[in-house]
């Protein structure tokens, strides 16, 4: 081993609180008997879905949705927190387990990095989650692109359904940032020659099937899911469905495996279900529900992380995925930092601190008990964490300094110990969504636009008035809204920091995700292919003579 390589190995053992656990003893401390799993190499495996039918494991545990005030560009440490969280409820003799998305390789190689933590808090093996993983998302890809080829073969063939090729809908989709790839021209030709059209690419985290994969309950719903995904219209201006297509089976058969949680630990051991991976800002931003609804016969806390600030994966989890799954959270714990507060207020703490009294405002419209854990970063001092603790105590919510990524689950014990409180003094809140189903789509967002974002109106171009009233003439209306908008504001502008008030929410375009069982309002500029920055991380990743992978 190269002098370089055995530096960085001894850096990453003396970060590490203990070796990593075979995942049979990962799996040992959950109760989980070996039919229920099979191993993916020493550290991984695929759990199976007849757990969720064996009447030994009932529903025992209690969901805790991880959530942040509003982030800053390289992040608040949420997914730090909630790793941390896991191993300080293990700390304290408690059984738990983490549930989380995985990482996209956008991220990983452009600007924020990876999604797996960090210090004394990560999910190992870190570098295989961060890149290829068990394949999930290379599955998705090649289902959602499998989808793709077949409506142009099925254009190429005659058309028997009489799509409209103007009015196709269905994209193609790479894990991979790539602005180049937002818009396309694509040649299927025929027999009347060739015929060009216009299409995109979407990263594969905001794929429709990463969402269906995220939210299906089993194969079945799955199946049913795949099968609703609508592709575009004809030219009489019927809706045509994947399953129109034929396209259901061949999916399934790419998903299969996917669709079956991935089970990992965490740097002390802590069981960890690592699975599917939507953005918070583009779609729904959290784990599978599989995952979710395992964890719960699992463990008595299961410690689910919702992608970036309340305002985007909680209200998410609360209006979406609460209502599909069934599954109430028992409480949220909110991330909040020095950093992210001083960002808030233009540089100034005490100025940005309206931010995380609106987060907090939020969730407690939807009857969730909080608290909020202060994530320490190295250059905080002790008066501006006393300021932030404080304001909390001000506002009647709980707080606790965390310092996960040095400490590990010790330094989560006093946070972890708030939660178990906070969860008997409150065992059973009437948590609720914010608007109802009845209310039409225009009406959801006004909603959402209001009373969670601060706004005072909401603005549609004429293009997204057309696509909800076709929505709507279709059956849709009844649909929950997926808002994708920038996760650095409140607002649909990225740089209106802090809490604004009387500002108008611009809604450009409106789009189905039927499979998914959701619409998706498309604000501002929000682009579903993100590019890479000027500097990728990919200029810094590299792998040595010994195969030792640098920077993920």
């Amino acid at each position: 081993m190269s002098g370089r390589a055995a530096s960085r190995r001894k850096l990453r053992v003396s970060m590490m609180s203990k070796p990593l656990l075979p995942i049979r003893e990962v799996a040992r401390k959950l109760g989980l008997p070996e039919k229920y799993y099979e191993s993916i190499g020493n550290y991984g495996a695929k759990v199976s879905l007849e757990l969720l039918t064996d009447k030994a494991f009932p529903v025992r545990g209690k969901l805790i949705l991880v959530t942040a005030t509003t982030p800053t560009v390289s992040g608040e440490g949420k997914t730090v927190v909630a790793i941390g969280l896991t191993q300080g409820l293990e700390f304290l003799g408690k059984k738990a387990i983490l549930t989380s998305r995985e990482p996209s390789l956008g991220p990983v190689f452009g600007l924020k990095g990876g999604a797996t933590g960090g210090g004394l808090s990560q999910v190992e093996p870190s570098q295989k989650i961060n890149l290829h993983f068990h394949g999930d998302f290379h599955a998705i890809t090649s289902a959602h692109n499998l989808l793709a080829a077949m409506v142009d073969s099925h254009m190429f063939h005659g058309n028997a359904l009489d799509l409209d090729p103007e009015r196709i809908t269905w994209p193609r989709a790479v894990d991979m940032n790539d602005r180049a790839l937002r818009k396309v021209t694509v040649t299927v030709g025929g027999k009347a020659g060739a015929e060009s059209r216009e299409t995109s690419f979407v990263i594969t985290a905001a794929s429709e099937v990463m969402a269906i994969m995220a939210l299906a309950s089993g194969r079945e719903d799955l199946r049913r899911r795949l099968g609703s995904i609508i592709v575009g219209m004809s030219r009489t201006k019927r809706p045509i469905s994947a399953a129109d297509l034929g396209a259901t089976g061949p999916m399934m058969a790419l998903l299969d495996e996917a669709l079956l949680p991935n089970l990992v630990q965490t740097t002390e051991g802590s069981p960890a279900f690592v699975h599917m991976g939507p953005f918070g800002n583009i779609a729904h931003g959290t784990s599978s529900v599989l995952s979710q609804q395992m964890g719960l016969r699992l463990a008595d806390y299961v410690i689910n992380e919702a992608g970036f600030g309340a305002d985007l994966g909680a209200e998410k989890y609360l209006d979406i995925v609460m209502r599909s799954s069934g599954i109430r959270p028992a409480a949220a714990v909110v991330v909040t930092t020095v950093q992210s507060m001083r960002n808030m207020g233009d540089g100034d703490l005490l100025k940005g601190l309206p931010n995380l009294e609106r987060h907090l405002e939020n969730l407690g419209k939807y009857g969730l008990p909080l608290l909020v854990a202060i994530n320490r970063f190295p250059e905080d001092t002790d008066a501006e964490l006393k300021q932030l603790s404080d304001y909390c105590g001000s506002h009647g919510v709980g707080s606790s300094l965390v310092e996960a990524f040095t400490k590990g689950g010790a330094g989560c014990a006093d946070v972890a110990a708030k939660l178990v409180a906070l969860l008997e003094r409150a065992p059973a809140p009437e948590v609720k969504p914010l608007y109802r189903l009845t209310a039409t789509l225009e009406e959801k967002v006004l909603q959402v636009a209001q009373q969670i974002y601060g706004a005072a109106d909401v603005i549609f171009t004429d293009q997204a008035k057309v696509q909800l009233r076709q929505l709507s003439d279709w059956g849709y209306a009844e649909l929950p809204v997926c808002i994708a908008k920038t996760q650095y504001s409140f607002t649909d502008n990225p740089k209106l920091a802090g809490a604004p008030t009387g500002w108008t929410l611009t809604v450009r375009a409106a789009s189905l995700s039927a499979g998914a069982g959701f619409v998706v309002i498309t604000a501002g500029n929000m682009m579903l292919m993100p590019g890479l920055p000027k500097q990728p991380r990919a200029l810094s990743i590299d792998v040595d003579a010994d195969g030792n992978i640098s920077r993920v």
